[in-house]
């Protein structure tokens, strides 16, 4: 999971190097997860959303079910919509502090599920 986050936090990293000369664009992360107690990693996620609004962040996070997916029905899939990829970097900065609400939170969500899939998504402006 550490090697993950890494790897995560050195892409962004590129690509805020490479986007400071490109007009923001809105950017969304997809996760694809596994968890066996949905109510409850749905509780979590809203606390987050709850945390990031008190911490001023930009970001929305939204918890979706694939319901015409195929093999893939069923699965449990989280967004994170931000402004721009330096406002995730921000945000990835603030989750990782062991000792805030925000690292709490995740610790807790990071305990009840397995990440399947993670990716980044930048809208197309005209």
């Amino acid at each position: 999971m550490g090697r993950l986050i890494l790897s995560i936090l050195a892409v962004m990293g590129l690509a805020l190097a490479s986007a400071s000369a490109l007009p923001a664009s809105t950017t969304l992360r997809v996760i694809a997860v596994q968890t066996s107690d949905i109510k409850t990693y749905r509780h979590e996620v809203d606390t987050l959303q709850g945390e990031f609004k008190k911490e001023g962040l930009p970001v929305t996070l939204r918890v979706w079910r694939a319901t015409f997916a195929g093999p893939d029905t069923g699965t449990i899939i989280v967004t994170v919509e931000v402004p721009d990829i330096a406002t995730l970097g921000k945000i990835e900065d603030a989750v990782s502090k062991p000792n805030s609400a925000l690292g709490a939170t995740m610790k807790r969500i990071e305990a009840i599920r397995k990440i399947a899939s993670d990716s980044l998504y930048e809208e197309l402006s005209p």
